[in-house]
């Protein structure tokens, strides 16, 4: 089992939400954050438990939508980037900056951006 799969049953279990690894479901996973967040900020244990499920998911989705794969990147320290359409994507600090409220922040608009992205760069 991947920390990915943990997600999905963490959440099902937690929220009673089915998770399908489909772009869509990024956001159902954004009205997760705003539950896990609606009492306030994370304590520590909490948002490195979630950072670490939330952003192992949203990278398999990304990667899985999108033809990707994970790599190692050095703007990415003790995390994994993805790699799609030939940019480079950060799952893991999109998670960071959504659990720690920042404004404004998604990971169902991280998911429609790099087809954006990509295609502007061409």
């Amino acid at each position: 089992m991947t920390i990915a799969d943990e997600c999905v049953q963490l959440v099902a279990k937690q929220f009673v939400t089915t998770l399908d690894w489909q772009l869509a479901s990024l956001e159902q996973l954004d009205a997760i954050a705003d539950r896990l967040l609606e009492s306030g900020p994370l304590s520590a244990e909490r948002l490195d438990l979630w950072w670490k499920l939330i952003g192992a998911y949203l990278g398999e989705v990304i990667i899985r939508a999108l033809d990707g794969t994970w790599i190692e990147h050095e703007q990415a320290e003790g995390a994994y980037a993805v790699a799609v359409l030939g940019i480079t994507g950060f799952p893991f600090a999109i998670t960071a900056r959504v659990l720690q409220g920042e404004p404004y922040k998604s990971f169902a608009s991280f998911g429609r951006s790099l087809p954006a992205i990509a295609n502007r760069k061409r």
